[in-house]
């Protein structure tokens, strides 16, 4: 009959557009968990047991996936449109709750480099296959088996991108080697160029800094930018701004685990190093404090005979396995030591100090640069400059230039109110000197914090002393996140300082916003102590 024709068009026609509705919203839905999962996985370094623990401690930020498994059973044993209607309203829910993670996480973007891309193809293929089983497995899933597969593929996403890591390992394997042995290649045809190792738990980036600016007194320099410190990323700066007029290469070398400090020497084979610090740092993948000073020690024991190793004598870790090794060159505060300063002179204005180098060369520096801490990376930098040939009398101008490295204490002058940068990965030595360089200045001493992290079963009790270090130096205390800040705020009132001016906020907007409105006539100096990655 042609009325029960009519009917059974539009029944088609509505059932067309449900499928293809369900499958617009759940090809968005699976794109945007798998960025936000590919974006972590990124900043876990794309090591799945690193992301695996991550995942683990946060399952409460995708917990709404586990409705996409219900829909996806519902819909293997269900065939009927309503399940599909409802599966959609969870699609919905779902891209909404990536939209918003996305508009969260982003101190950090996500990367699509060709490694990011490969991971997302192969994810891709993953899920298709799992689709189209279910549409061969009917006679389990009813008439809908590739939209219940789609749904629990959904859900599976977190693993299906881990599993995308395994099989793309040796393909990535093989491309890393690659890029690696072209680098290797390019020092080759420049073994000129003399390569300077500098690693240490903190104080590498801004001393690889202020060694460019000194050293460039005589020498061509090519540094790895920003905080380039891994593997790639040194291969990376060869291949794309190594020259043959450059005379000195400073390679700065990061590490979260044994060996890696190891595989960058393997690869540019430093001629000099230096250690900057040893201390508290990353203790989540190194496990103990052994591990970290080996792990740094990698680099001394990387250099050939003859090659320079420039050490931080202040640092018990670093005198304490000083005597392993020859060519030494100690500096520091201490009398011990080869290249020592003394009369330091501190204030808002900068800071001076006088250096005596071991031949009794002896000179008196003034730099911007604020806090005792920076004269000990500043001393550094000039120990290697004098031993590579510049007389001290002409490093006081490149040290009078000296500017603190990007979110290293970095100052932003905005008239009635000075934000202190120190946002980058702050640790239990570089915090104390942050709020004890807060306090230097005159006017309101303001501190916005978030903690620490990266530091183990210890983690608890250095962000406890944090908070007495800020209560002795600083006005406002405000912290960021509820409950990872119970430490610090606890640290805080053991000292009895004012309850009225220490807050934890959920946010570092609102916290700015509060340090913003307090009503003063001294100038603020807000100091922004750590800021957490976008993983945390």
């Amino acid at each position: 009959m042609p009325g029960m024709n009519l009917f059974n068009n539009i029944e088609f026609f509505g059932y067309l557009f449900l499928v293809l509705v369900f499958a617009l919203l759940a090809a968005w839905a699976y794109y945007v968990t798998l960025r936000f999962n590919l974006h972590m996985l990124q900043l876990n370094g794309y090591d799945n047991e690193e992301h695996g623990t991550w995942h683990k401690n946060n399952r409460g930020k995708q917990r709404q996936l586990i409705f996409m498994l219900i829909c996806g059973v519902m819909m293997a044993v269900y065939s009927a449109p309503v399940t599909a209607v409802i599966s959609i309203l969870f699609l919905i829910i779902d891209i909404r709750i990536y939209l918003f993670l996305k508009s969260v996480f982003t101190k950090k973007k996500l990367v699509m480099t060709t490694r990011a891309k490969r991971l997302v193809f192969t994810s891709c293929i993953l899920l298709a296959v799992l689709v189209a089983l279910g549409e061969v497995c009917e006679n389990i899933f009813h008439h809908v088996g590739g939209m219940a597969a789609a749904l629990i593929g959904i859900f599976l996403t977190p693993y299906i991108l881990m599993l995308a890591n395994i099989i793309n390992r040796p393909a990535e394997k093989a491309v890393r080697q690659w890029y690696i042995n072209d680098a290797k290649k390019i020092l080759a045809e420049n073994d000129h160029i003399r390569v300077i190792g500098i690693t240490g738990s903190y104080g590498k980036t801004s001393l690889k800094f202020y060694l460019n600016t000194l050293l460039s007194v005589k020498y061509n320099v090519l540094v790895t930018p920003e905080s380039y410190n891994t593997p790639m990323g040194v291969v990376k700066t060869i291949r794309e701004k190594m020259k043959s007029t450059h005379e000195i290469f400073v390679c700065e070398m990061g590490a979260r685990k044994v060996g890696e400090i190891k595989e960058i020497c393997d690869i540019v084979h430093p001629r000099d190093g230096l250690i900057t610090s040893i201390g508290p740092q990353h203790l989540e993948t190194f496990f103990n404090m052994d591990n970290i000073v080996k792990t740094k020690f990698e680099l001394g024991d990387a250099l050939p005979e003859g090659g320079l190793l420039f050490l931080n004598g202040d640092n018990e870790y670093i005198s304490g396995n000083a005597g392993n090794y020859k060519n030494t060159v100690m500096y520091g505060e201490g009398s011990s030591n080869g290249y020592r300063t003394e009369n330091v002179s501190v204030s808002d204005m900068g800071t001076t100090f006088t250096v005596i180098a071991p031949n009794g060369e002896k000179e008196k520096f003034t730099t911007r640069l604020i806090g005792a801490h920076n004269v000990i990376n500043v001393l550094g930098a000039i120990a290697v400059a004098h031993t590579y040939g510049i007389a001290l009398s002409d490093l006081k101008i490149p040290v009078r230039r000296l500017q603190p490295a990007e979110h290293r204490l970095q100052l932003l002058d905005r008239g009635t109110v000075t934000v202190i940068d120190d946002t980058f990965n702050s640790n239990p030595i570089g915090s104390k000197a942050a709020v004890e360089m807060l306090h230097l200045f005159n006017g309101e001493h303001i501190l916005i914090t978030p903690g620490m992290v990266e530091l183990g079963e210890d983690e608890r009790d250095y962000n406890f002393k944090f908070g007495t270090y800020a209560a002795a130096n600083c006005d406002y205390i405000y912290l960021v996140g509820k409950k990872r800040t119970e430490p610090i705020y606890e640290g805080v009132i053991s000292t009895g300082f004012d309850k009225t001016k220490v807050e934890a906020f959920d946010n570092l907007q609102d916290a700015m916003n509060r340090a913003m409105n307090i009503k003063t006539d001294k100038k603020k100096y807000i100091l922004l102590e750590n800021d957490l990655p976008d993983n945390y």
